[in-house]
């Protein structure tokens, strides 16, 4: 397969130069079984799991025979905290628990690669030549992504998700007050944030640390 060439923004919104993608990642290929085991597994790992109910061990009272075991013609009963009785224990209730579960990283690397080339696919992708800055401003940060063509009208909260090679704390001070951004480093991608974001902009040298993972 042929090199995929994108184009590079500067903080301006000109085009810089052209780069070509790695076809090893940029290969075109969706696979939808391995996104769809990579959303199931992060959305479960997000799963608090603190539903809780008492047996008939841990609820309060229920110390006394309610009465003899013979002679009274009712049921035999051992104890007011029964399951069948109000305020009794629950049967089988939820307790709290650990949803998450580990995929294999062969299939988190091809979902991730799915992800990346349905965004290219979409032309939801933008590579920015860099975002260094000297003194933190969110001005000018929004004034960036008006630049790279963001309606900010339209955008709603986390719908641009941004991959930096790294970031400083004058960046994050710029950064963190934007409602409509979601940042982290390209090292830390991951699927679901990838595909719940409308537009995906990632830095070059981003690019090259989400390159060399996936490789």
């Amino acid at each position: 397969m042929e090199k995929l060439t994108l184009p590079v923004y500067n903080r301006e919104g000109k085009e810089v130069e052209q780069i070509d993608l790695d076809a090893k990642i940029f290969d075109g290929v969706i696979n939808k079984d391995a996104i769809y085991q990579a959303v199931v597994a992060y959305r479960a790992r997000q799963r608090t799991g603190l539903a809780s109910t008492k047996t008939r061990g841990e609820v309060s009272g229920g110390g006394r025979k309610p009465w003899k075991q013979k002679g009274t013609g009712r049921a035999r009963v051992g104890s007011t905290r029964s399951p069948l009785w109000r305020h009794g224990g629950v049967v089988f209730g939820p307790h709290p628990r650990d949803f998450a579960y580990e995929l294999s990283s062969k299939i988190k690397n091809l979902a991730l690669k799915s992800a990346l080339n349905a965004k290219v696919k979409e032309n939801r992708l933008t590579i920015l030549d860099d975002l260094k800055i000297e003194k933190p401003k969110t001005k000018d940060m929004v004034k960036v992504f008006a630049n790279l063509k963001v309606d900010l009208k339209k955008v709603k909260a986390d719908n641009v998700l941004l991959y930096l090679g790294k970031v400083d704390e004058a960046l994050k001070l710029s950064l963190r007050n934007i409602d409509f951004l979601k940042f982290h480093l390209a090292t830390d991608a991951n699927v679901y944030d990838v595909l719940n974001a409308r537009r995906l902009i990632i830095t070059k040298d981003g690019l090259s640390a989400l390159t060399k993972r996936l490789k």
